[in-house]
């Protein structure tokens, strides 16, 4: 396994080892002490598992006082997946990152605690699976309006399906009181 820092200390990609020949492949998708040895957390509480057809744009989420840790990988299709650093004070605050995450390239990206995490898909209908390090809870999901023109996220697609609920998002505001804080 390779894990690839990015930009946003703490957000990385993690390329598995794959092991491929006629028959297929076969990967390890995770395993908790190499995971950890790499800087992952070592505790993850939920699966998810989505589907989204061609213009589908998901995000951009965060929770506030349960906030959760992603490892996200694409099982099928391609999305480009986007981790915001959102948090109070961080010098890194207001700045994203993307990746594209593919059946093809089988990486898998982490989105830290503390950070927004939103993906969209481009061509063809994908399925998304990610692991959390909390459970999901309704009452505590926050968001960030996907076409901030403060963040200016390059998302691969125009005219994006959007959720009514990821339509209503504020703009990304450094004084709300509903952003994580940062703790160096």
């Amino acid at each position: 396994m390779k894990v690839i820092p990015t930009e946003l200390p703490g957000v990385l990609i993690v390329e598995p080892r794959v092991f491929g020949d006629e028959r297929g492949f076969f990967l390890e998708t995770y395993h908790q002490h190499r995971y950890a040895e790499a800087g992952l957390p070592e505790r993850f509480v939920q699966d998810n598992h989505s589907s989204s057809v061609p213009g589908t744009l998901r995000g951009l989420h965060y929770q506030l006082a349960y906030p959760q840790g992603k490892l996200v990988r694409c099982v099928r299709g391609a999305i480009f997946d986007v981790a915001v650093d959102i948090r109070r004070g961080s010098p890194t605050f207001g700045q994203w990152v993307g990746v594209e995450l593919s059946e093809e390239n089988k990486r898998q990206f982490y989105v830290p605690p503390g950070f927004a995490h939103g993906f969209c898909v481009p061509a063809v209908t994908s399925e998304v699976e990610y692991k959390c390090t909390d459970v999901y809870r309704p009452d505590d999901e926050r968001g960030i309006i996907w076409n901030d023109p403060g963040l200016a996220i390059a998302w691969p697609v125009t005219n994006p399906r959007v959720s009514e609920k990821d339509a209503s998002y504020p703009r990304l505001d450094p004084k709300s009181a509903d952003l994580p804080v940062w703790r160096p």
